[in-house]
């Protein structure tokens, strides 16, 4: 039987088990290495054959073959009755190799020679080079590249265990001992890549290095920066331990270096040490920040514990934690705390502060369960937390004046009618006015809609099939306290509490094709447990309120109905034979009345007696015993009003810019316009309630938006600038009075490479929302360089740009604001301001960012921030400066942008020297 192995293709391997005898017979074909012959242990031919020992070097071509000699059948069995233990196998993979130009088998040399896009598989082990020598011999693979006079050294060797891959210029490998060398390698490790002069393997888990050098860097053939490793152990997947290291900037050696180091390398996330910032304030002196300890504590769960520290005293602690669980839930929770202490202990001046922030975020996936869902945002704490802090994190925080937090469950239980309820938590926080509403909890349950009348099948048609009715159920427990009350019991102490049910009966149907009338009329029990009991104390002359705890309710009904219709214009501008820009405009209105009836319930009013000073005179003062309820008081007088509102949107059909365009292009002239009145058919007198416009529309291809509106009142005003039962034009004037406007703009400007957030901006505004913030960067980003520098994106191409960059981008954000007041003749203007924020790209690597106001009224710059970047490749530069205000601070960073080396970084700051 003769073997043959084409040149173009991969020949397989499977070395068995040999006696002894068959052995020496068969060494010489044994190490054809990951080749042929000891396969064919299994493959014998019954037919004899022998070896010719003086066989000469021989070239192996498609049709060249090796005699393979005979095995009797008691040899190929002499295993079952030798008493001595069979060796190992030889080889225990199959083998395979490869070469494009020729494989050639030395006999003399025993050797095998493999040249051109060679190519050896061997278990876990896979080899490519340009030539590859096996010497069975020696038992060595020796693998280099091949010369080229044009190209030069060419297909270099390529090694390749599990998953750590070496490219060396050459390679010697000892098959038996597993042992190599490897000279001028390039390996990965981690996020970064070792080139080594002289590399020893010792083990499948061991490398001696010398004369390495460890980067980050892109281009290994000229790094802009590594750290040179005299000698070095590296243990692949686990860590790099070194000798003397240090740092060199484009081969230019620096004094930053260490007698000895150690690299982790793990492919998995691990704990670690988290190096703090170094910086000194004016009046808290010396401090260390944002140091800690990072622990992984699973695959679904970390910790990251941070702490900072002030020579005078201060410190703060910081915890964040995230965890997720894949197809189920993910979130973070976040806790900070800081005391703060001004000036010495004795001084006028000494305080203490302490303040504290707790987040929590917390969102289900969707697939988790589709009948119920748990979600948290959670964001309260001190009042003073984002105007005290002296955390660099948040800066972009400063101007937040609330704080709200939301937990919130729900469920549905599906079937005819379904069936819903939800648990919701909440909580609304004033910074300003430190003044805290929270509701624990809420409670909201509903039947869905039912249609006693219906048919079974078919579609709902007129006024009884459209009849439906659902019920709801609200219950609140409501607290409001204050910043210094908070999570102590005396929050609790007035509490109330209530119950309020609803059952809405509503129905729709059509009259004269057109026109579309609903109806509905509602019922309304409130169930409370809180009711106070008013009087008047003639000697104290105060009003005296009691509390009254126990049950009590009451029931109110209402009904309301509505006739609206929508009315399309369209004006054609189009002429036969004339192509105009304009073809078309399309007006559509839709107008709408309605009707409401409130009756009195004034069974729920009592009254108590004023008595005057001097005891003459009294006046009875009407009050409901239920309105400091949750859900209020019950309406005291009938109305019977009618609301009237008209809609209007504008579009228009232009001729587009494409010439290959067959349908003209639309765009929207007006998204809405909009007029809205009452009138109040039981009222004495100003029975109109003022006019109500509004607005809004988009220009620029929707990179700008704009809204306005104004409160337009028909009746006059006396000499004291009081409403009076006359209109306005009537008393000489116009037919409305101009009470209030406002108007808002946003613009959104850009060239077209340059609207692209950046991933360090992104992540800053990201934190701004977790805070409480703006969605955008108009009162600034919040900033922690040294944890950001990890989160760039992944596909950037770390490639040196051009020293010019002859196309700028830029980006720019403006935000317009103006409110006029002139409800009692003060004709002025309440607020009038312009935000703005902008980065322009100067060049590939240099960006500048900034985010400021003016204050149009006062004549004064807002908050205003300033941000550099300059992308150094493997290393980032940032700079970003608040110039004036209580926040006046600076913070310079460079640091290297890879993970593992994270700690290697130069941050300075001044912190605002903040007065507490």
């Amino acid at each position: 039987m003769a073997f043959q192995k084409p040149s173009h293709t991969f020949t397989k391997i499977h070395l068995k088990a040999l006696h002894t005898n068959n052995f020496k017979i068969l060494f010489a074909l044994s190490f054809t290495v990951f080749i042929n012959t000891l396969s064919f242990a299994q493959d014998i031919p019954k037919e004899g054959r022998t070896i010719d020992r003086s066989v000469k070097d021989s070239l192996i071509t498609k049709t060249d073959s090796i005699p393979i000699p005979e095995l009797s059948e008691k040899q190929q069995d002499s295993t079952l009755t030798d008493s001595i233990k069979p060796k190992k196998e030889l080889l225990e993979h199959i083998v395979k190799y490869h070469a494009t130009d020729y494989t050639r088998f030395s006999q003399k040399k025993q050797q095998l020679y493999l040249y051109n896009e060679a190519k050896i598989d061997y278990g876990d082990m896979k080899i490519t080079a340009g030539d590859i020598t096996i010497d069975y011999i020696k038992n060595t693979v020796y693998a280099k590249g091949i010369t080229d006079s044009i190209e030069g050294y060419t297909q270099k060797p390529v090694f390749t265990q599990g998953t750590n891959v070496v490219e060396p210029d050459s390679i010697i490998f000892n098959t038996e001992t597993q042992k190599a060398l490897i000279y001028n390698s390039k390996t990965e490790q981690g996020e970064g890549t070792v080139i080594a002069e002289t590399t020893k393997k010792e083990n499948d888990s061991v490398y001696f290095l010398r004369n390495a050098k460890y980067t980050t860097a892109k281009d290994l053939e000229d790094p802009e920066y590594y750290i040179k490793l005299r000698k070095a152990k590296i243990v692949p997947g686990k860590k790099i331990v070194t000798g003397l290291a240090n740092l060199f900037i484009y081969d230019v050696p620096t004094p930053l270096g260490l007698p000895f180091g150690f690299f982790p390398q793990s492919e998995k996330q691990t704990s670690g040490v988290i190096i703090p910032v170094f910086g000194e304030q004016n009046n808290r002196g010396y401090f260390l920040q944002n140091g800690g300890y990072y622990f992984a504590i699973s695959d679904y769960l970390d910790l990251a514990v941070l702490g900072d520290y002030y020579t005078n005293g201060s410190y703060g602690i910081r915890l964040d934690n995230t965890y997720a669980k894949r197809y189920r839930y993910r979130g973070n929770v976040g806790f900070r705390y800081e005391n703060l202490i001004t000036s010495e202990r004795g001084f006028p001046d000494y305080a203490i502060n302490t303040i504290y922030n707790l987040r929590w975020s917390h969102s289900q996936d969707s697939k988790a369960n589709p009948s119920s869902r748990f979600s948290a945002s959670v964001n309260l704490g001190s009042s003073s937390y984002y105007r005290n802090s002296l955390n660099q994190t948040n800066a972009g925080s400063f101007l937040n004046n609330t704080l709200s937090s939301s937990i919130s469950y729900s469920k549905s239980f599906q079937g005819e009618p379904q069936v819903n309820y939800s648990v919701t938590a909440t909580h609304a926080q004033n910074t300003n006015t430190e003044t805290i509403n929270m509701t624990l909890p809420t409670f909201q349950g509903s039947i869905g809609r039912m249609y006693p009348f219906a048919s079974k099948t078919g579609s709902k048609k007129g006024l009884i099939q459209n009849i439906n009715l659902q019920y709801n159920l609200r219950a609140e427990n409501r607290i409001q306290t204050t910043d210094s009350l908070f999570f102590k019991k005396e929050m609790f102490d007035d509490a109330i509490a209530g119950f309020q049910h609803t059952i809405p009966l509503t129905t729709n149907f059509k009259v004269f094709k057109h026109f579309a009338i609903s109806a509905s009329t509602n019922f309304n029990e409130v169930w409370t447990f809180n009711t106070i009991n008013r009087s008047f104390d003639p000697i104290t002359r105060e009003t005296i309120n009691e509390d009254i705890n126990g049950f009590d309710s009451y029931r109110t009904y209402n009904f309301s109905t509505s006739l609206g219709t929508t009315i399309y214009g369209m004006f054609n501008f189009e002429k036969e034979g004339k192509d105009r820009k304009i073809k078309a405009i399309r007006h559509v209105i839709r107008p709408s009345i309605s009707y409401n009836i409130n009756p009195s319930f004034d069974k729920y009013y009592d009254s108590y007696e004023v008595v005057s000073a001097d005891g003459l005179t009294s006046t009875d003062v009407e009050y409901s015993r239920f309105e400091d309820g949750v859900f209020g008081s019950p309406n005291k007088n009938f109305s019977s009003s009618m609301g009237i509102s008209v809609s209007n949107n504008l579009e228009a059909k232009v001729r587009d810019r494409d010439s290959t365009a067959t349908e003209p292009k639309k765009i929207i002239l007006l998204n809405n316009l909009n007029f809205s009145t009452s009138y109040n058919f039981a009222g004495d007198s100003l029975q109109w309630s003022p006019v109500r416009v509004t607005g809004g529309t988009q220009l620029f291809k929707n990179k700008m938006s704009v809204n306005f509106g104004a409160t337009l009142d028909p009746y006059a005003l006396d000499n004291n600038n009081n409403r009076i039962d006359q209109f306005n034009i009537d008393n000489g004037g116009s037919l409305f009075r101009l009470t209030s406007a406002n108007l808002t703009t946003s613009w959104s400007l850009s060239s077209k490479s340059g609207d692209k957030k950046g991933k360090n901006k992104n992540d800053g505004i990201q934190e701004n929302l977790r805070s409480g913030g703006r969605a955008d960067d108009l009162f600034g980003v919040s900033e922690d360089f040294a944890n950001q520098q990890i989160k760039r994106d992944e596909d950037e191409e770390n490639t040196p740009g051009e020293l010019y960059n002859y196309k700028v981008p830029w980006s720019l954000r403006i935000a317009y604001a103006l409110n006029y007041s002139n409800s009692r003749r003060q004709n002025e203007i309440s607020s009038h301001s312009l935000m703005f924020s902008g980065d322009i790209e100067l060049s590939e690597k240099w960006t500048f960012g900034a985010s400021s106001g003016y204050d149009l009224k006062n004549a004064g710059f807002t908050y205003t921030q300033l941000r550099f970047e300059r992308d150094l490749l493997s290393w980032r530069m940032n700079f970003s400066w608040i110039p004036f205000s209580a926040r006046s601070s600076w913070n310079f960073f460079i640091g290297i942008k890879s993970s593992i080396l994270k700690d290697l970084k130069y941050e300075k700051r001044r912190q605002p020297d903040i007065t507490l």
